[in-house]
């Protein structure tokens, strides 16, 4: 394996696993942090959409035009983001909304039997532990596999790209282990649960890597680096900026956005100089 595969997956691998910060955060804390999890959330969503259009697609228009010419490369790229848009909207639609890990999810529920009792009757009773953890394995997929390849092909983006997805996975891990809770009973079993929802992320960054790379052409690595992009656009206008605004602090969501936005850019002007 060699040094730039390994720094990509111990990367997924640490930003994946953040998923046990919100697991923590759920189990030791009693009230939610909404303004730290509504910025977190827009923060996210900024950087992902600012390094899906400033980066990833001409970095994706310029490996399929060097190989097709320019109409066809336009073409091609265009196909593949809105490929990866349409994956990751299939994705939405197979996960039902109790078991999205980017629902919002408030840490006083854990203590509150009614919300429980609410939450259970959604039909997830005697399997939600097992269901969420399918859940959130079959949506982190993608966002491993995205995070691996371009932490591999730009290590500089790749990493503020990362930084993103950790920051993202802290809710994620509220939202995952409160429902496993309320199914088990359990703290130790839910933040355990959690925390290994977050091996989704390396896991499809390996398994991706493994399937494709003997497909890697040029015209092909422009064309999943398009479907990376939309991917990428398609979680944060779909869910993180949604479930953002959710928290309460609508205001903030953009803020956080807009801020995400503001370091990407710095950290690419840094890396230019």
């Amino acid at each position: 394996m060699s040094d730039d595969v390994l720094l990509a997956l111990l990367v997924t691998l640490a930003a994946g696993l953040c998923t046990s910060i919100g697991s923590a955060i759920a189990f030791f804390t009693k009230t939610t942090n909404r303004v730290f999890l509504t910025l977190a959330l827009g923060f996210s969503a900024g950087v992902m959409i600012y390094v899906s259009f400033v980066e990833i697609v001409p970095k994706s228009l310029k490996y399929i035009v060097e190989a097709e010419g320019s109409s066809t490369g336009y073409l091609y790229m265009t196909l593949g983001f809105f490929g990866g848009v349409v994956v990751m909207a299939v994705i939405d639609r197979m996960i039902p909304t109790f078991g999205n890990p980017h629902e919002p999810m408030r840490v006083e529920l854990m203590d509150d039997p009614a919300a429980r009792r609410d939450y259970l009757q959604k039909g997830a009773l005697g399997r939600m532990g097992v269901f969420m953890a399918l859940a959130v394995a079959i949506h982190n997929f993608p966002e491993g596999l995205a995070t691996f390849l371009v932490i591999l092909e730009d290590p500089s983006v790749g990493l503020a790209l990362a930084v993103a997805v950790a920051i993202h996975n802290i809710p994620e891990g509220i939202a995952v282990s409160v429902p496993i809770y309320y199914d088990t009973g359990r703290r130790g079993k839910a933040f355990l649960l959690s925390s290994l929802s977050g091996l989704a992320e390396p896991l499809g960054a390996v398994v991706g890597y493994l399937l494709l790379r003997p497909y890697l052409t040029d015209t092909w690595l422009g064309i999943l680096f398009a479907a990376v992009a939309g991917v990428m656009v398609f979680i944060s206008l779909d869910e993180l900026l949604p479930a953002a605004r959710e928290y309460g602090r609508p205001h903030l969501a953009i803020y956080g956005m807009i801020g995400g936005m503001g370091v990407m850019a710095g950290s690419l002007v840094l890396f230019q100089i």
